[in-house]
């Protein structure tokens, strides 16, 4: 019998995948696959019509996620979980959550053509609407099979057409109200893991020059996405320092203020992300003469250092106290959406390191900053474990650049994992 650790992925088959995907959803400058819309669902059908092609068992839950299952020799063991996302932000790269679900087929499909079934089944799932700019709710294709997603999560309405996400999944024949019942798909007692690769959204790969990393642990912290400051409109002429109300001077000094928190804890060696991604005031009030009365935001501020997050979150609230008192403003915050910092499991990972020891590829270790849907399954108590590929660019945006030599170390290390699980 083949070793583990001399099984190949079917690379030929990622490369014909990724070109697919990409002829299929390409929206210049880049490619858009919409969350619940035409481009997931092809995506979808894209990777079902190839996973059925190498002999595996295709099926979906009633929240369109996809399964392409290697059954194992005891069907009865709990089953191991490979998988990503298959939708993209608007205008985004072809490989951001793509990766995840080709590198798992192409584990699959390896041991297919090996000839080795493993113990236990082996399914690689594709998850939907993991992206946030479609619908703002984090992981509904996950928490939904898990049985966790919120009933009035159907209600929220997807960004460009205005419709309900009940209503998206309804037109593609997918179920809604087994989710307002409170079903679920993935019965967590019955899953060994859920491991998801991706690709690095940030440069630290190519600093220290690594094809992959494992990833210990997933960003949490505080989302504030309908922050709003209220003021006093008033004319730019007529009204001194001393009576203004300013709602953009107030943002400023909060702004201001946290970017000077974060030099800090830089400087002393912690690990925080602080963004301010979206400032609006009334088109219908705003002009050139007249002092902002009112001002809207967004704040993400994330991090797995939990003391970094609690000295942030400490100064974001004497600054808003500061910002209140010098202008004459009152800061709404508004609901924090953001999840906790997830700890993966550590005998996962572990199992993980001896993969790749086994390969001989040497692998960085470092935290994710962005969210993934294995938060959602460490979450709902789900052993969760990640690979990060080394990606040129960043992601979400068109020039993504994954070499396929990386993504190709990452995909043998899933095929030992797949290989060795027992249940």
């Amino acid at each position: 019998m083949t070793a583990p650790h001399a099984i190949e992925p079917d690379l030929a088959l990622a490369e014909r995948l990724f070109d697919r995907l990409r002829a299929a959803s390409l929206d210049p400058p880049g490619v858009t696959r919409d969350a619940y819309g035409a481009g997931e669902e092809q995506a979808h059908a894209i990777c079902i019509e190839a996973a059925r092609g190498c002999g595996l068992a295709v099926s979906r839950d009633f929240a369109g996620n996809t399964y392409a299952t290697l059954p194992g020799v005891d069907r009865s063991a709990p089953t191991l979980l490979i998988g990503s996302h298959l939708d993209s932000v608007r205008h985004g790269g072809n490989f951001d959550g793509a990766a995840g679900v080709i590198a798992g087929l192409s584990a699959l499909a390896g041991l297919r053509a090996a000839g080795v079934q493993p113990r236990a089944d082996v399914a690689v799932m594709m998850t939907r609407a993991e992206e946030t700019v479609w619908f703002p709710v984090s992981f509904p294709g996950s928490k939904a099979a898990l049985g966790r997603l919120p009933a009035e999560a159907l209600d929220l309405r997807r960004s460009d057409t205005g419709r309900s996400l009940a209503a998206h999944m309804a037109e593609l024949g997918f179920d809604p109200d087994a989710i307002r019942a409170g079903r679920r798909h993935l019965d967590p007692a019955r899953l060994a893991g859920f491991v998801e690769a991706h690709i690095e959204q940030g440069p630290e790969l190519i600093e220290v020059d690594r094809a992959v990393a494992i990833v210990p642990s997933i960003s949490g912290g505080y989302r504030f996405r309908n922050a709003v400051i209220r003021g006093e409109y008033a004319h730019v002429g007529g009204a001194p320092k001393r009576v203004r109300r300013d709602a953009v001077a107030a943002l400023a000094h909060i702004i201001a203020g946290l970017n000077a928190a974060w030099d800090q804890l830089d400087a002393a060696g912690h690990r925080i992300m602080v963004t301010v991604g979206v400032i609006g005031i009334d088109p219908e009030m705003a002009t050139w003469s007249r002092v902002p009365g009112e001002a809207r935001f967004t704040l993400d501020i994330r991090a797995v250092d939990l003391p970094a997050l609690e000295t942030m979150r400490a100064r974001l609230d004497a600054l808003i106290a500061e910002a209140e008192a010098k202008h004459r403003v009152v800061v709404a915050l508004g609901a924090d959406t953001s999840p906790q910092p997830g700890f993966l499991n550590d005998a996962l990972l572990e199992r993980l390191r001896a993969a790749a020891r086994a390969r001989g590829i040497a692998v960085h270790e470092m935290p994710s900053g962005g969210g993934h849907d294995a938060l959602a399954f460490h979450d709902a108590g789900v052993p969760a474990a990640m690979l990060f590929i080394r990606n040129q660019n960043g992601s979400h945006n068109p020039d993504e650049a994954m070499e396929h030599v990386d993504f190709a170390e990452a995909a043998r290390i899933l095929t030992t994992l797949a290989a060795t699980h027992e249940g």
